[in-house]
């Protein structure tokens, strides 16, 4: 009980130190809006659409890539200790 407690205890602390450090994520998009704000100029065409349609593809772009990289990991370790206690039973 005391592990299954303590494992409790980091994973509260672990989501609440993230939840402070999650800020600067939110500052990074801020900077980047401005940027293209500033390089794109206040005129409403259709090359501004499309400048922000390639930012925004960019963004989500290279935010999927740690989710893809941490989910193929993830797997491969559940199949492996699949077929681990497969073996073992």
């Amino acid at each position: 009980m005391k592990r299954h407690s303590f494992r409790i205890l980091f994973a509260g602390l672990l989501m609440l130190t993230l939840s402070f450090v999650s800020t600067e994520a939110y500052s990074q998009c801020a900077m980047c809006r401005a940027t293209v704000e500033s390089n794109v100029g206040t005129g409403k065409t259709d090359s501004d659409s499309q400048v922000g349609a390639g930012l925004n593809t960019g963004i989500l772009y290279l935010m999927l890539i740690p989710y893809l990289l941490v989910g193929t990991v993830g797997f491969m370790w559940y199949k492996s200790n699949r077929m681990k206690k497969a073996k073992a039973a």
